[in-house]
């Protein structure tokens, strides 16, 4: 049951374009016995069918600049590989505790962030 209620939080935050991650990732690590490693495996594959849900509904009410999606989808395949291939040579220690430090920092910078 709490897999299942940690996966709609996390489908929630995903629709809203915030990051399903930073809440499944933790919830994994902290109810389950699983690696850093194998959490952020779980959260890439349950990633796909949340942003094809939230894409759709995204592009049926006009949210999306195709040309600026473009640009960022070309820069985000590079980006994935290089941080995957970076994930996979990384013990999962030292790979929680640079997640951690990555959540606090933008934590940091949303709580002090003026942008209304």
């Amino acid at each position: 049951m709490k897999l299942l209620i940690i996966g709609f939080l996390s489908g929630i935050i995903s629709g809203m374009g915030i990051g399903g991650g930073t809440i499944l990732i933790p919830s994994l690590l902290l109810f389950t016995t699983l690696s850093q490693k194998e959490a952020q495996g779980i959260n890439l594959i349950v990633f796909i069918p949340i942003a094809l849900v939230a894409l759709i509904t995204h592009l049926k009410n006009k949210n999306i600049e195709l040309k600026l999606a473009i640009n960022l989808i070309m820069g985000g395949i590079v980006g994935a590989f290089i941080g995957s291939t970076l994930a996979t040579n990384i013990n999962s220690y030292t790979l929680k505790k640079l997640f951690s430090v990555f959540l606090l920092i933008i934590g940091i910078y949303e709580f002090f962030s003026q942008k209304k």
